[in-house]
């Protein structure tokens, strides 16, 4: 039997698939690329905004297309579409087999014998606890880095934000779990963990009763054959000492953080559900830079939610120049239908967003280009990525640059490297988002 798996969505999103695409691989199943071989077709959905939404629609309704063949035997959906659109994925689309909801992926490998077999299989277990899995992941990254989701669900509750309905309550994986993960990974070729979930910081705090992150780095710290630690997703309000401690005492650890916070109006913020003001932000970017002198900070933004005028605009405008942080991400508002922001008053139109959304992302180009001109002449440690095709030059990434969100780096050189080396490189030149170097 071959099998085409379709992941779609964030890179937690990604770890399902990855449990799933090894769970289906130790079942007998043989992986293809080609729709048009395969007989099982496994859609692993996103519905976090409407784009994304909509994506995983037309995904399923392309794929339900190849049910007209004779090859096509199952499709199977799974994930946060799946989980919230169940009715209407089973009523407007009856090609699809089976149907598995975001804490249900364990019984993919049910799933798609009972379809096999011809029998329509759902499975939607409560959104509690966590998915039992023993399997080895499939790694679909290129083995020389890894995503290790520590944790699932989330208890913050943002008014616009859809995933605590669709993935649950805060659950941390259990640190010995965690660490069996992480040196399976790491046997496997993996140099580098990307540490996510939907809010990495307060991991351990249903488990061990506290803030355990700073714990879990110390051990990871300690597998041999890791290069580097990345985290991402840190809620600013929940940083705390010990983890700064722990980012400056390991090594691994890359001096970077990823710390959303959409906005920097105090009205619009309260109006989000979030934890902080503006004043709470400017003094957490500014103690982490203080500690941690040589830190990459990379956020998210929203522009253009319910209630917000040019003043606040303008006002997010100027934090951002204030702030200039490292890395940044600017998101039109989308209303998820069932949350709180959905029904807000004073919906802003899609022009204004659109040109709000713009508006910040031309003041970050200016300011990470006047930052990457400082960097000339330093010394950096780079993952390779990959070659440019056709010339004598790599493709690769320094620490302050996560996987398919940040910049590269670009490096001429005559010597032969592999995709997953590490080199020394010189900074030489800068672009807009991204660096050149020379091979040391």
């Amino acid at each position: 039997m071959k099998l085409l798996f379709v992941s779609l969505g964030c890179d937690k999103n990604l770890v399902d698939s990855e449990f799933m695409l090894g769970m289906l691989r130790d079942a007998g199943m043989e992986l293809t690329d080609d729709e048009y071989e395969a007989d099982v077709i496994v859609i692993n959905t996103c519905c976090f905004i409407n784009d994304a939404k909509e994506e995983s629609v037309n995904t399923i309704l392309e794929m339900a297309e190849h049910k007209k063949d004779a090859k096509l035997k199952a499709l199977i959906v799974t994930g946060c579409l799946a989980q919230r659109y169940q009715d209407e994925i089973l009523r407007e689309i009856p090609e699809v087999d089976a149907i598995l909801g975001t804490n249900s992926y364990e019984d993919i490998v049910n799933a798609v014998r009972q379809a096999l077999g011809g029998e329509h299989y759902e499975n939607f277990r409560t959104l509690e606890g966590l998915p039992s899995v023993s399997v080895k992941r499939t790694v679909t990254t290129g083995g020389h880095y890894a995503y290790l989701k520590i944790a699932e669900g989330c208890n913050k509750r943002c008014t616009y934000c859809i995933i605590p309905y669709i993935r649950g309550s805060y659950r941390s994986v259990p640190m010995e779990d965690l660490l069996s993960q992480a040196r399976e990974l790491v046997a496997g070729g993996a140099k580098e963990l990307i540490l996510v979930a939907q809010e990495t910081t307060l991991y351990g705090v249903d488990l061990y009763g506290e803030k355990s992150l700073h714990r879990l780095l110390d051990e990871l710290n300690q597998i041999e054959g890791l290069f580097w630690i990345r985290i991402m997703y840190c809620y600013p309000e929940e940083i705390y000492e010990d983890l700064i401690d722990a980012m400056l005492r390991n090594e691994k650890v890359c001096h970077y953080l990823d710390i959303p916070i959409q906005h920097a109006n105090d009205t619009i913020l309260k109006r989000m559900g979030r934890r902080t003001n503006n004043a709470d932000l400017v003094r957490i970017v500014t103690h982490l830079r203080e500690r941690i002198p040589d830190i990459t900070l990379r956020t998210t933004l929203i522009c253009g939610f319910p209630g917000e005028t040019q003043e606040m605009h303008e006002e997010l405008m100027q934090f951002v120049n204030d702030m200039e942080f490292d890395r940044l991400g600017a998101f039109t508002y989308s209303p998820e239908e069932g949350t709180p922001a959905a029904e807000f008053p004073d919906q802003v139109d899609e022009e204004r967003k659109a040109e709000w959304q713009a508006d910040v992302m031309e003041l970050q180009e200016e300011i990470i280009f006047d930052k990457n001109e400082t960097l000339k002449g330093r010394e950096l440690f780079v993952f390779i990525e990959g070659k440019v095709s056709d010339e004598n030059a790599y493709v690769g990434r320094t620490y302050r640059d996560a996987p398919d969100v940040d910049g590269y780096i670009f490096i001429n050189t005559d010597e032969e490297l592999m995709t997953g080396d590490i080199a020394r490189v010189r900074v030489t030149g800068a672009y807009e988002y991204d660096l050149i170097g020379e091979l040391l």
